[in-house]
C-alpha cells in the first residue's frame, strides 16, 4: 500500500493564514459585543418647574413710582431769599420751614399799616365825640337837621376808614408771616428751584414736595391701545429691584389728551396698601392680564427646544428619570423667560439647560440651579 505524500508547505501556510483570519474575526466580533454592552453614563441635568405667569401673560408697560400728590411750594409774596433750610431728599413734617425771605420790607409795610390804623381810629374817636355833642344840641333844636346829618355822615366815613385800615394791617401782618415758606404736609423734597440770595416773585416754585402715603406707577400707553383700559381696572405691579415679587394695583387715572410729542396717554396705576414697598423714582413693570393669562406658564429661555420647526421642551419622568420631548405653544417672550400656554404644567419637571445634547428616553440625574441633587 502506497504511503500518502506529506502535505505541501504552501498548503500548510494557507491553512495557518485562514485560521488566523478566523481567530481575528472572532476576536473582533467579541470586541464589538463588549462595546455594545457598555452603558452610557447617566449625566446630570438642571431641572426646574414651570412657574405660573398669569400676570406676565398680559400686556406689559414700564413706568416710574411717583407720589399720588406732588405740591409745588412757593412764597405768597415776592422778595429776596435769605435762607434755605432743606436739600433734595430731605423728609419734612407739616409746618417745617423750607426757606425764608428777607422780612425787612414786609415788616416796614406792616408798621405803615399799623400807623394808618392808629390815625383812622383817632379820626373815628373825634367823629364819635362830635356826633354825641350834635345829638344833644339837636335835641334842644340848637342845630339844624342838615348840620346833624353832616356830622353823622362824617362818623360813618371815619368808621369805614378805620375798618379799611384794620384790614390793611391784617394783610400786612399776614404778608410778614408769609416770609417763611412752610411745608403743608409730611413728605419728601424732590426738587429745589431757588437758592439763597435769589429774588423771587409771588407764587414762583421754590421746592417740590412729594407727600407721604399713596404711591402710583406712571406709564405711557399708545393711542392704539388706550381704548382697552378703564378706570378701576386691576393690574399687577413688579418692582425692577425686586424681580418676582408682585404687588396688586388699580388703574386710577387716564389722561384725557395724548402727549403731543410721543402720542401716548399718561396713565396712573395706584399701589394702594402696598405703597410702603415702593420708593419714589423706582422702575416698575405694570401687567394688565390678557385673555389666556390664567393658563400661562413661564419657563427659562434655555429650556426651549425646536423640532421640525416647532417649539418643544424636554420633560423629565420622575419615576424612570428619563427625558421625553413634549411640544408646547409659545405665547410671548419676556425678559424673565418664555410664556407657554399649552404643553406643560406647574407640576412638571423640565430640563432647563443643555437641551440640545439630549435624546429621547435618555436617563439623567436631576440637579437644581446650584448643582445640588434633587429628590423628585
Amino acid at each position: 500500500m502506497r504511503a500518502s505524500p506529506p502535505p505541501s508547505p504552501l498548503v500548510s501556510v494557507n491553512r495557518l493564514g485562514t485560521g488566523l483570519i478566523l481567530l481575528f474575526l472572532a476576536l473582533g466580533i467579541s470586541g464589538c459585543n463588549t462595546r455594545a454592552e457598555v452603558q452610557e453614563p447617566v449625566r446630570p441635568a438642571i431641572v426646574a418647574r414651570p412657574q405660573s405667569a398669569a400676570a406676565e401673560a398680559g400686556t406689559l408697560y414700564s413706568g416710574d413710582i411717583k407720589a399720588r400728590y406732588d405740591s409745588a411750594l412757593g412764597f405768597r409774596v415776592g422778595g429776596k431769599i435769605s435762607k434755605r433750610n432743606v436739600d433734595v431728599g430731605a423728609h419734612v413734617k407739616a409746618g417745617d420751614i423750607i426757606a425764608v425771605l428777607d422780612p425787612q420790607d414786609l415788616n416796614l409795610q406792616a408798621s405803615s399799616a399799623k400807623a394808618a390804623l392808629a390815625a383812622a381810629e383817632a379820626d373815628l374817636a373825634t367823629a364819635q365825640s362830635e356826633r354825641t355833642r350834635y345829638e344833644a344840641l339837636r335835641g334842644k333844636n340848637f342845630v339844624s337837621a342838615t348840620q346833624f346829618d353832616a356830622v353823622d355822615n362824617r362818623l360813618k366815613a371815619a368808621t369805614a376808614r378805620a375798618t379799611e385800615a384794620r384790614a390793611a394791617l391784617n394783610v400786612a401782618q399776614n404778608q410778614a408771616g408769609y416770609s417763611e415758606l412752610r411745608a403743608d404736609q409730611d413728605g419728601v423734597i424732590t426738587s429745589i428751584a431757588a437758592e439763597a440770595g435769589q429774588v423771587v416773585a409771588p407764587g414762583q416754585t421754590i421746592a417740590t414736595l412729594a407727600r407721604d402715603g399713596e404711591r402710583e406707577v406712571e406709564i405711557s400707553v399708545p393711542e392704539s391701545r388706550i381704548a382697552d383700559y378703564r378706570k378701576g381696572q386691576p393690574a399687577t405691579i413688579e418692582l425692577w429691584a425686586e424681580s418676582g415679587k408682585h404687588l396688586s394695583g388699580t388703574l386710577r387715572e387716564i389722561a384725557p389728551e395724548a402727549d403731543a410729542t410721543t402720542r401716548t396717554y399718561r396713565v396712573r396705576v395706584a399701589l394702594g396698601e402696598n405703597s410702603a414697598a415702593a420708593k419714589l423714582g423706582q422702575t416698575a413693570r405694570v401687567y394688565f392680564a390678557g385673555g389666556a393669562g390664567a393658563e400661562a406658564h413661564l419657563v427659562p429661555l434655555s429650556a426651549l427646544y425646536e423640532k421640525e420647526g416647532k417649539p418643544a421642551v424636554w420633560v423629565l419622568d420622575a419615576k424612570t428619570r428619563q427625558v421625553h420631548l413634549k411640544p408646547v405653544t409659545v405665547s410671548a417672550y419676556r425678559e424673565q423667560g418664555v410664556l407657554l400656554t399649552d404643553g406643560v404644567d406647574t407640576q412638571d419637571w423640565i430640563i432647563a439647560a443643555g437641551v440640545h445634547k439630549l435624546r429621547e428616553g435618555q436617563p439623567v440625574n436631576p440637579v437644581d440651579q446650584s448643582n445640588k441633587p434633587l429628590t423628585l
